[in-house]
């Protein structure tokens, strides 16, 4: 079945499903066609106070949700400060150490050490040479 056939398939079925449902909503209806029509004028009439009360909603929820996200992003970058500092603090504090034991020559002789053997066989000969 091609695409076509099926789209006008469904055309077809849409079109006559909607037309039996206006059938079956005009013979089970409450009200006359008369009362219908004020109805739906009414609902018409409506129609623009609606979309004005819908439009002042939307515009005080997108407010709202503006204002939350900006109380978000400024806490979110006052966290993000804070952060920051404590790690240039850290950082200077260890640099600080790093450079008072740098020429310490307790630590000098501390970290250096003999190169370590690699291969078993410098490793016996270095464990022959000790004893």
């Amino acid at each position: 079945m091609s695409g076509r056939n099926r789209a006008g398939t469904f055309a077809g079925g849409l079109a006559i499903g909607a037309a039996l449902g206006t059938i079956v909503g005009m013979l089970i209806a409450p009200r006359t066609g008369k009362e219908t029509r004020k109805v739906l004028k009414k609902s018409a009439d409506a129609l623009p106070e609606l979309a004005e009360d819908l439009s002042s909603t939307l515009q005080i929820q997108a407010h709202r949700l503006s204002d939350e996200a900006l109380q978000n992003w400024e806490s979110t970058l006052s966290k993000l400060r804070v952060a920051i500092a404590a790690g240039i603090e850290a950082s200077q504090l260890e640099r600080t150490e790093t450079e008072k034991t740098a020429f310490d020559p307790k630590v000098i002789r501390r970290n250096i050490t003999k190169p370590t053997p690699t291969s078993s066989i410098e490793q016996n000969s270095a464990f022959e040479d000790r004893n």
